[in-house]
C-alpha cells in the first residue's frame, strides 16, 4: 500500500466514524420506540430443575393438549440483579407444540424476563436461549479465515463490514423508526456503504472510481424501478402481519417506502460485486496490453459481464426465495388457486425484488464497461513506438 492509499484509508475510516457518530445522533434524535416500558430481561444460567407442572389446554369443555411448565433455579449473569439465584418458569404453550420446544436443562444459558407468573409462584419466566454468543464464535471463525486468505485485504474487509453493520443498525434503522424520510435515508446509506467499502478495500485508483460510479448507477436503477413498480402494481406495503405492527408504532412507518428500502439495499451487494468484477477485470486487461481501443475494451467488458450476469441473477432469486421459503410453502399449501397465489402482494414483492435487482445488475454491466473505457483508455498514454514513428 503506497502513501496515497494509506492517506485515503485513514481519511475514509475517520469520515466513516464521523458519519456513524453524527448520523446516529441525528437519526435517533426523535426516536421514542425504545423508550416504551418493557419487561426487564437478563442472561442467566440454569442451576437446577425444581419441578414440572402438568397443565391442560381446553377447546370448549374438553382438554385437548397437555402443557408442561418447568420450574427451575438459575443465576442471573448481568444487570442490577447479577449473581442472584432466582426461581423461574418455562411455561409450556400448546399452540407451539408442533415446534417441539426444547425443555431447558442444567447448564443452559438463557434469557429470563421479570414478568410475574403468580400461578407458579415466581416473578421470572423463560424467554429464549442465549444464541448470540455462539453466533459470535462462528463470526470470529469467519474473520480468522478472512485474515488467513486475505491478509491486508482481509483486515480491510472486516473493517468495511463493521462500518456497514454500524451504518445499518445505528443510522439507517433508527432513521426509519424515528419517522424520517425512508427514501432519502436509503439512498444516503447505500451511497455511504458503496464509497466506504470500495475505498477501504481497494484504495484510490482509476479502478476504484470506475467501480463507485458503476455501482451508484446500478443503485439508482434499482431505486427508479422500485418507484415505478410501486405505482404500476398498486402496492400497499402490507405483505404480512409484521407490516401491520409497523403502522402501530409511535412514528408510523411508510410501508411502501419499506419495500423500496428492502429492494434497493438488497440489490446493493450484488450490484457492487458486479461493478467491481467488471472494473477489476478491465483494469487487468489494460495493464497487460499496450494497444487497446475504447471499443475493444468495452466489448471485453460486455463479454465478461455476460458470464457474470447469469450466476448473479440466480444468486438474487435464490436468496430471496430462500429467505421466505417457509412462508412460500405455507401460501402454496393453502392457496385457492395458482392465480390467487401469484397475485398475492407478498409473492409479487418477492418477484419484483429479484427482477429489479437482476435488471440493476444487467444495466450496471454495460455502464461500468463504458466508464472503464473512458477512464482507462481516455487517459492512457500512447505506446512509445507509436510516438517515435510520428517523430520520424
Amino acid at each position: 500500500m503506497n502513501y496515497k492509499n494509506i492517506i485515503v484509508w485513514i481519511v475514509t475510516v475517520f469520515l466513516s466514524i464521523i458519519y456513524i457518530f453524527f448520523g446516529h445522533n441525528i437519526a435517533s434524535k426523535n426516536l421514542t420506540v425504545m423508550d416504551s416500558q418493557q419487561s426487564y430481561s437478563a442472561k442467566a444460567i440454569v442451576l437446577s430443575i425444581e419441578d414440572e407442572v402438568q397443565g391442560q389446554s381446553y377447546e370448549g369443555i374438553a382438554p385437548i393438549v397437555a402443557d408442561t411448565t418447568t420450574l427451575f433455579t438459575c443465576r442471573l449473569l448481568e444487570g442490577e440483579h447479577k449473581g442472584e439465584e432466582i426461581l423461574a418458569a418455562q411455561i409450556g404453550d400448546s399452540s407451539f407444540s408442533a415446534a417441539k420446544q426444547k425443555i431447558i436443562s442444567v447448564g443452559d444459558k438463557i434469557i429470563v424476563y421479570n414478568y410475574p407468573a403468580e400461578e407458579y409462584g415466581t416473578e421470572w419466566i423463560f424467554g429464549n436461549y442465549v444464541r448470540f454468543d455462539t453466533l459470535m464464535i462462528f463470526a470470529a471463525t469467519f474473520f480468522v479465515l478472512l485474515l488467513l486468505f486475505g491478509w491486508g485485504k482481509g483486515i480491510n474487509t472486516i473493517i468495511s463490514l463493521t462500518f456497514t453493520c454500524l451504518a445499518i443498525f445505528l443510522v439507517y434503522i433508527p432513521s426509519i423508526l424515528s419517522g424520517q424520510n425512508i427514501y432519502i435515508s436509503t439512498l444516503i446509506a447505500c451511497g455511504f456503504i458503496t464509497i466506504m467499502t470500495i475505498l477501504i478495500t481497494n484504495g484510490w485508483s482509476k479502478k476504484t472510481l470506475a467501480t463507485i460510479l458503476g455501482c451508484l448507477f446500478g443503485v439508482c436503477v434499482a431505486a427508479c424501478l422500485s418507484l415505478i413498480m410501486d405505482r404500476v402494481l398498486h402496492l400497499t406495503g402490507v405483505i404480512d402481519e409484521n407490516s401491520i405492527y409497523l403502522t402501530a408504532l409511535p412514528s408510523p412507518v411508510n410501508l411502501n417506502a419499506i419495500i423500496f428500502g428492502s429492494i434497493v439495499v438488497g440489490s446493493l451487494g450484488a450490484v457492487m460485486d458486479v461493478a467491481m468484477d467488471i472494473a477489476s477485470s478491465l483494469y487487468e486487461i489494460c495493464q497487460h496490453s499496450d494497444r487497446l481501443s475504447f471499443a475493444r475494451l468495452v466489448k471485453s467488458g460486455l463479454t465478461i459481464g455476460r458470464d457474470i450476469m447469469g450466476t448473479m441473477s440466480n444468486t438474487l432469486v435464490l436468496a430471496y426465495i430462500g429467505s421466505s421459503l417457509s412462508v412460500v410453502l405455507l401460501l402454496i399449501t393453502y392457496a385457492d388457486s395458482i392465480s390467487s397465489l401469484i397475485n398475492r402482494e407478498m409473492i409479487i414483492v418477492e418477484f419484483i425484488q429479484a427482477l429489479i435487482g437482476s435488471t440493476a445488475i444487467l444495466l450496471t454491466i454495460p455502464l461500468t464497461a463504458i466508464i472503464c473505457g473512458m477512464i482507462y483508455i481516455g487517459k492512457q498514454k500512447k505506446p512509445r513506438s507509436v510516438r517515435k514513428q510520428r517523430i520520424y
